[in-house]
């Protein structure tokens, strides 16, 4: 899903939103270190499996271990964020966000003394939040909500949706440097706090705005 908003680029005061560089792989894996200098992409690259029965992730440091890796996939460069992502949950109009934990950033030295694939499990599951964590507040601090809301305008603009959810992580170093590493239709929303409450608003929404609609085009024919 993250390919049909790959060129999102969004900028106003609050921040920047972007998608790291990726690129789609479907081909013999000795030719991936090729296609992703061809693509310009820069390692460590995490390796996203397209096959839905896989939920692991991996991370490959070197261009040999991209020979490792098993298409189809998307190879998405890593930005380094502190070790925490941002969960965004986007119900019709309602946005909630929940902090989790994610991989450590990854500096020059773990790319001199590290090579090949290390896999991990996708990382932004309920067992990972860090909401109660004693966390750097440069680190821990949300997304600014106007942001969020026109982020949430566009996506739903681009995609036609209005249940899903995204990963968003901020650049480490930077405040207001955000991107998008991951987004899927209708996630699970038991993760998400007070979604009864949520979900039964958004419902009863749609229902009042099926009754305007009814009445508007009664009213229509009345006339």
């Amino acid at each position: 899903m993250l390919q049909e908003v790959s060129k999102l680029d969004l900028a106003d005061c609050h921040g920047k939103v972007g998608v790291p560089k990726q690129l789609f792989v479907n081909t013999d894996p000795l030719s991936i270190p090729a296609a992703v200098m061809r693509a310009g992409l820069s390692l460590p690259l995490v390796a996203k499996p397209l096959v839905a029965k896989s939920h692991e992730l991996s991370l490959a440091y070197d261009s040999a271990s991209l020979t490792k890796l098993e298409p189809p996939l998307v190879l998405q460069e890593f930005v380094n964020h502190g070790g925490v992502l941002f969960k965004v949950y986007i119900v019709g109009d309602a946005i909630r966000v929940v902090r989790r934990f994610s991989l450590p950033n990854v500096d020059e030295g773990d790319l001199s003394n590290n090579a090949g694939v290390f896999r991990f499990p996708r990382v932004s599951c309920a067992a990972a939040t860090a909401e109660d964590a004693d966390l750097d507040p440069h680190v821990a601090e949300l997304p600014p909500r106007p942001l969020l809301e026109i982020l949430a305008r566009e996506l739903r603009r681009r995609l036609g949706l209005r249940l899903f959810n995204i990963d968003m992580i901020r650049e480490h170093g930077t405040r207001d440097r955000f991107y998008v590493i991951d987004m899927n239709y209708f996630p699970g929303y038991g993760k998400m706090p007070g979604y009864e409450h949520v979900f039964t608003d958004f419902l009863l929404s749609l229902d009042q705005q099926k009754e305007y609609k009814r009445r508007l085009g009664y009213t229509s024919g009345e006339g």
